[in-house]
């Protein structure tokens, strides 16, 4: 676990030109290099490199920040994992904090586990390749199938001999522990206390996850064995490091091509896979018959919103695609369907066509799930009003799913257009299931403020120091941790969904300031004694936000607030360089977007910066007083709709203390603007 004086040596040794050499080819433009953006189709250089800021940003897609979050993004990396990506390429040795013995005995049963399946991989390549059976058989197979060598390389495919024990002997031969054989599922205990191999006489499908890592195995009973035979492919079991529920196959070698095309494509099995990679189409993945899982589905998210289900245009490939929907779209994501000419399956299909062939039929073929589910459950209505109104339910279901208020009103139009019904029968069925989230959302909301009541008096600071590898993956975007703060008005402000909202706009503006000036002076003030002391942007911003009982709503924009008030006074202390070597990569990202958003990688706005920065004294309060009258108007406008809610106009009690606080808002507003020396007129 990555300690903060390597994370720092990593970062001043990390040459970002060097690092991103390797990926694009970049030529010398004034002082900064541009090229070709890795992650969108770019025609013309739109991706800049600043060795001076260390920072790289693509003024197209807007991707970008310091040379970790480039290997993150690039690679598809997690931030510990890119930190020793960058620790290797530079020889720099990983120090990390002592851990307990509970961890190293974790830690070495994990990576025991790895170590195995990596030598399992290199076992089953070598019989593929050099044993008389691998090359006869395993090849032939694979040939049979029209698979390339370069994609059986690609895919790291193998072959176990019909010796049932053959890959024991050899672990055991090699000083492979029995424990770490069984516990991978290579190999399974007879009662006699020996073991015997899992995947004997089958060709060998690794998993990897997105970093490479061996997970398990797929195994697949070769045509000869296959009649009679229930259970023609095989996997690893469940172990501590992998869940067949959890992960994608093909996802390793999918990533980058998902992330550039902005689109994943999802089949069914192993070889739908590798023969959509052998025409020429990588950003595909496969759950591999499990139903789809949420795990699954947020792996996929990280790299894209937009996800295409592929399948086979026979029943089973039908019911396959309804089954997946509903769980898409609640998770946020696009979702489009592509169903194959009957008898094909895409390892067919693609056989058959090369690339742009198979994507011209994706583009023509495709549909979105709105127009799929309801055509394909009109065919089984039959003008039955019975089956017609559980069809309407069924729909308005799955388009209540969707989080996002636009999509769910466009797709609600699309549904009552092709069934030819009234817009407000189906508004209708989802306003029930919007209420019920609603519901849901209140409760949660009770039981967080229970929970931050418990908590308001205790104190908590945020420190950087050794910090978890667990703990340095990004979190969500807005975690569920925040710091209380003192005699903060109670808020009916929404936990999420701020972006859309005006104040979050000022809000970013003084989260900007914060990183870029943190630690300069803002104005002097005199104490107790008469002796003037020299207010920084920082403490400006702490003390006029607690004068009102504000904070900001993001908890990431709260937590880079108190990390910067408690380490502004240490020596030659920079909020802009604390932050860009932030172990928390979402925090790093972010003051990364922001520091680049203000230098544009160029020296044009040079000049309108330094002009910032000499007038902080009137820059500061403003975006402050900008701020607190947005979030304040927002906060009285919310509590006026909590107000009008069926449940809170029924419950007098309830009604009475939202009153009393949209009083108590009014009442902050007019002294705020007091002090700001304006005039609010007040809305109600």
């Amino acid at each position: 676990m990555i300690d903060q004086p390597t994370i720092d040596r990593i970062l001043d040794a990390a040459q970002i030109v060097d690092v991103v050499s390797e990926f694009v080819t970049l030529r010398k433009r004034g002082v900064n290099f541009v090229g070709l953006c890795p992650f969108h189709n770019d025609k013309t250089p739109s991706f800049y490199v600043s060795p001076a800021k260390g920072l790289c940003k693509c003024f197209a897609c807007g991707k970008g920040g310091n040379v970790v979050h480039f290997i993150m993004e690039h690679e598809q990396m997690s931030y510990p994992e890119a930190l020793r990506w960058l620790a290797q390429k530079y020889h720099i040795e990983i120090k990390e904090r002592e851990l307990t013995s509970e961890e190293k005995e974790a830690q070495t049963v994990r990576e025991s586990l790895f170590v195995v399946n990596e030598f399992a991989r290199d076992y089953f390549q070598n019989i593929l390749y050099n044993h008389i059976d691998g090359k006869s058989i395993g090849m032939q197979y694979f040939r049979q199938r029209g698979i390339r060598d370069d994609i059986v390389k690609k895919f790291q495919l193998g072959y176990s001999t019909s010796a049932n024990d053959g890959l024991a002997k050899e672990a055991t031969r090699k000083g492979y522990k029995k424990e770490f054989l069984v516990k991978t599922g290579l190999c399974y205990e007879k009662e006699d206390g020996s073991i015997r191999d899992r995947f004997w006489g089958r060709v060998i499908f690794p998993w990897f996850n997105i970093s490479g890592k061996i997970l398990g195995f797929g195994g697949r009973v070769l045509d000869s064995r296959t009649k009679g035979v229930s259970q023609k492919y095989i996997n690893s079991p469940e172990s501590e490091i992998f869940s067949k529920r959890k992960e994608l196959y093909g996802i390793y070698q999918a990533k980058s091509a998902i992330v550039k095309a902005d689109c994943v494509y999802m089949v069914e099995g192993y070889t739908d896979v590798i023969a959509m990679h052998q025409c020429g189409l990588a950003n595909v993945v496969a759950n591999s018959g499990t139903a789809l899982s949420e795990e699954q589905i947020r792996l996929l998210h990280r790299f894209t919103s937009n996800i295409t289900l592929l399948y086979d245009g026979d029943e089973a490939g039908i019911k396959a695609s309804i089954r997946g929907i509903d769980m898409l779209l609640s998770e946020g994501m696009n979702v489009k369907v592509v169903l194959l000419p009957d008898g094909d399956d895409p390892d067919s299909f693609s056989r058959k066509h090369n690339a742009a062939e198979f994507q011209q039929y994706i583009n023509e073929k495709e549909e979105n799930f709105i127009r799929f589910k309801t055509n394909l459950l009109l065919k089984d209505t039959q003008n039955d009003p019975i089956k017609r109104a559980g069809l309407i339910a069924d729909m308005a279901r799955s388009i209540g799913l969707i989080p996002n208020e636009i999509i769910r009103y466009a797709c609600l139009k699309e549904c009552a257009g092709i069934l030819q019904i009234d817009e407000q029968i189906i508004q209708n069925e989802i306003k029930k299931i919007v209420r019920q989230r609603k519901d849901e959302y209140l409760e949660k909301r009770l039981k967080e403020k229970e929970a931050s009541e418990r908590i308001n008096s205790a104190s908590s600071s945020t420190t950087q120091g050794n910090i978890p590898d667990d703990e340095l993956i990004p979190p969500p975007p807005f975690p569920p941790e925040e710091t209380p703060v003192e005699n903060t008005i109670e808020s009916y402000l929404p936990t999420s969904g701020w972006e859309k909202m005006t104040f979050y706009a000022k809000e970013l503006q003084l989260v900007k300031a914060l990183i870029r000036y943190g630690e300069k002076t803002v104005c002097c003030i005199e104490d107790e004694n008469g002796q003037e002391i020299e207010l920084t942007v920082t403490e400006y911003i702490v003390m006029d936000l607690r004068q009102d009982s504000l904070q900001f709503q993001n908890p990431l924009h709260r937590q880079l607030l108190d990390e910067a008030k408690i380490h502004l006074h240490e020596p030659n202390f920079s909020t802009e360089r604390y932050f860009l070597a932030h172990p928390n990569p979402n925090i790093s990202r972010m003051a990364a977007d922001m520091i680049s958003d203000r230098y544009r990688l160029s020296k044009s706005n040079e000049k309108a910066i330094t002009k910032d920065e000499e007038r902080l004294h009137e820059l500061i309060p403003h975006l402050l007083i900008d701020f607190k009258l947005a979030i304040l108007e927002e906060d009285m406008k919310q509590t006026i709709q909590t107000l009008s809610l069926p449940e809170i106009a029924s419950d007098p009690q309830q009604a009475l203390k939202i009153m009393e606080h949209y009083k108590k808002l009014t009442e902050t507003l007019k002294e705020m603007a007091k002090r700001a020396g304006d005039r609010v007129i007040l809305k109600a």
